[in-house]
C-alpha cells in the first residue's frame, strides 16, 4: 500500500488508545522559541504535540497525510478549546501558502518516507517553506530487528464505546541494502459479534549520517548540528540523531 496511506480507518482509530509513548513536547517547544515563528510540525498526526504548543501560545502549525489522522486532530482540539491550523498533504509533496522560522518533526516520522528520492522531495519542501533566517529540525533514528519473542504478541485497549482494541506485528522482513525494515502489523477491533481486522506493512526507511547529508545539499539545505536526543554532540555512528537544517547560502 502507499506508506502515506498507513495511518487511514481502523489503524487511526486504533493509533491513540494503543499508542506506546506520546513525545515529551519541552523539546519541540523550546527549538519553537529560540528558531522563532509561525512554526510547522510535519506529520503532526493526532496532535501530540502540536496541541500543547498551541496551549502554550506558540504559533504552530501542522500538516500531516492522513485525513483520518487529522480528523481526530480537529476533535480533539474543540475538545480542549484549542485553536489549530492544519494542512492535509504529504510531505514529500508541500504546498502550503506561508513560509515558516521552524519546520521540525516529533519524533523519527521522516523514517517512514519509503526511499531517498522520497526523502529528497521532503526536503526540498521543507527548504521551500523555510524563511531564509529559518532552522529545521529533523530526527533520525536507526530501527533495530523486532525480537523474534515480540512477534505475535498482542498489545491490547479499549475503546470509548468498550470495543477490544488489539495489535501485533505477525511478520517482519529487513533488507539492509535497501536500508528498509517492513513489519507486517494487524490491527484488530472487536466489539460484540461485530469484528474488523486489517493487516498492513509498517515501513521504516533509514539514513545514514553521510547519505541524509547530502540527501540536504541536494535539496539546497546546509546541516548546522547534528546532536543526540539530550542536545550533545552526537558521535560517530550514533543511530539515533537530531539534525538541524539551515538554508544553504
Amino acid at each position: 500500500m502507499d506508506p502515506a496511506d498507513f495511518y487511514t480507518g481502523i489503524v487511526a482509530e486504533i493509533y491513540g488508545p494503543l499508542k506506546a509513548f506520546s513525545p515529551d513536547p519541552a523539546p519541540y517547544a523550546a527549538f519553537v522559541e529560540e528558531a522563532g515563528v509561525p512554526a510547522l510540525e510535519l506529520g503532526c498526526g493526532d496532535g501530540d504535540p502540536l496541541l500543547e504548543l498551541r496551549r502554550r501560545g506558540l504559533a504552530v502549525e501542522g500538516v500531516d497525510s492522513s485525513a483520518d489522522m487529522l480528523e481526530r486532530l480537529r476533535r480533539r482540539a474543540d475538545e480542549q478549546g484549542i485553536a489549530a491550523t492544519v494542512f492535509h498533504q504529504r510531505m514529500e509533496a508541500l504546498g502550503l501558502p506561508r513560509r515558516y522560522r521552524a519546520i521540525f518533526l516529533a519524533g523519527p516520522t521522516f523514517t517512514l518516507l519509503p526511499d531517498d528520492a522520497t526523502a529528497l522531495a521532503a526536503l526540498r519542501g521543507i527548504r521551500a517553506h523555510l524563511t531564509d533566517d529559518g532552522t529545521a529540525l529533523v530526527p533520525l533514528f536507526t530501527p533495530v530487528p523486532t525480537p523474534a519473542a515480540q512477534i505475535g504478541r498482542v498489545r491490547t485497549a479499549t475503546a470509548p464505546d468498550g470495543a477490544e482494541l488489539r495489535v501485533s506485528a505477525v511478520a517482519e522482513q529487513r533488507d539492509e541494502q535497501a536500508r528498509t525494515q517492513t513489519t507486517l502489523l494487524r490491527y484488530e477491533r472487536h466489539h460484540g459479534s461485530d469484528s474488523s481486522v486489517v493487516e498492513r506493512p509498517w515501513v521504516l526507511h533509514w539514513y545514514p549520517r553521510d547519505t541524509f547529508e547530502e540527501l540536504a545539499t541536494a535539496a539546497g539545505l546546509t546541516v548546522t548540528a547534528v546532536t543526540d536526543h539530550d542536545g550533545d554532540p552526537a558521535p560517530v555512528g550514533a543511530t539515533d540523531l537530531h539534525i538541524r537544517l539551515r538554508v544553504a547560502a
